[in-house]
């Protein structure tokens, strides 16, 4: 008789071994998610107290942390911030704030904001109304050793309350805004480089420069704090100050309807809290500017007179000739106080724009003041 073969026998213990390993895995994984996720919470915890300590505070209706298993979110619902130290104090209130960190990478913390914010001195009514399509700002390092933030929002919006209802006082396509240790540390001698891009940004009540919407790519260098400590900012400020600190404006390019401007140069402050500095400006379309600034009602007001008057001094005549022809004038006589050049191919006026202890002068021409900002 022939013989059977034998019957393979099937062996469980690498099917056992593979489950185990699994296993082994997921545990893993899960104690380094929890890991993560209390070191992101530890993170967050941290720029809380950061914050709190210069009078900035944070609370929410109800938190949650979860976003297992490729990372951690920490929602906060209806958040309040309450800028203490703000006189008044004012009560920023939104309606929902989501914290997002990797596991991979928990010290990287990004934040997405739902609207509508708004702004109010506790107590009172409602001063302002922030809305935007979408808002996410980051922060990179830790609470003791910061490396940078930056802020993104599309479409932001900014409504004041007036007798008459809701006036928009800012309105933009985009913001961006960010900020970064270039040498240093935040322990000692940082320097902070800094980029703004505004896209369509307009700010009715501001000036009226500011009131039809512009197009800004500016860079700068901040020096001279001694480091990166929570303070509130008048005291930082004046730290700044006592330090001999600098922003200097490495490049600013600027686009309103037909004009354009660009510039450079280095600003301070004063003892008193003010501005006070050059920044060399490369202007096309300088005429649209001088009408913007309604020149004719100013010198009907003699508000401009000592600026013709020191066109005169350089050139005799050249003032009577502006006061004929504003704009045209003003151009020429601009032009031969600073330099004829060309901007992308226009005609253009290269001009100081100088503040001097808050007050803002085009050439010789006062175009506006920055308040003390401490």
């Amino acid at each position: 008789m022939r013989q059977r073969a034998p019957v393979p026998r099937h062996r469980i213990w690498p099917a056992l071994v593979a489950a185990g390993a699994v296993a082994a895995l997921a545990v893993l994984w899960t104690g380094l998610w929890f890991y993560s996720a209390g070191k992101a919470q530890a993170t967050i915890n941290g720029w809380r107290e950061r914050e709190a300590r210069v009078g900035r505070t944070y609370a929410c209706a109800s938190e949650t942390i979860g976003g297992f298993p490729f990372r951690i979110e920490a929602r906060c619902a209806d958040p309040v911030v309450t800028l203490e130290r703000e006189v008044p104090p004012i009560d920023l209130r939104a309606g929902g704030l989501l914290v997002v960190a990797q596991i991979f990478a928990p010290t990287l913390v990004i934040a997405e904001l739902r609207g509508p914010m708004t702004f109010a001195e506790p107590g009172q009514g409602i001063r302002y109304e922030a809305s935007w399509t979408s808002a996410q700002a980051s922060a990179r390092g830790t609470p003791l050793a910061p490396e940078g933030a930056s802020i993104l929002v599309d479409h932001p919006r900014i409504d004041g309350s007036t007798d008459g209802g809701a006036k928009t006082a800012f309105a933009a396509q985009r913001v961006e805004l960010d900020g970064r240790i270039v040498e240093g540390s935040a322990a000692r001698n940082p320097v902070i480089g800094v980029t703004l891009h505004l896209a369509s940004a307009a700010a009715t009540d501001l000036h009226p420069l500011t009131a039809e919407p512009l197009d800004a790519d500016i860079s700068a260098v901040l020096r001279g704090l001694p480091d990166f400590a929570p303070k509130p900012w008048p005291v930082r400020l004046k730290e700044l100050q006592a330090r001999g600190g600098t922003l200097e404006i490495t490049s600013a390019h600027m686009r309103q309807a037909d004009s354009i401007a660009v510039s450079q140069g280095r600003l301070a402050l004063t003892p008193r809290g003010t501005l006070d500095g050059q920044l060399d400006v490369t202007i096309a379309g300088v005429e649209r500017i001088f009408k913007t600034l309604d020149l004719d009602r100013l010198m009907s007001e003699g508000r401009v007179g000592a600026a013709l008057n020191s066109l005169d001094n350089i050139i005799p005549g050249l003032g009577r000739l502006a006061r004929r022809n504003a704009a045209p004038g003003l151009v020429a006589g601009l032009g031969m106080i600073g330099q004829n050049t060309t901007l992308e191919g226009r005609a253009a006026v290269a001009l100081p724009l100088r503040f001097s202890d808050g007050a803002v002068l085009l050439g010789p021409i006062p175009v506006g003041r920055v308040p003390p900002l401490f």
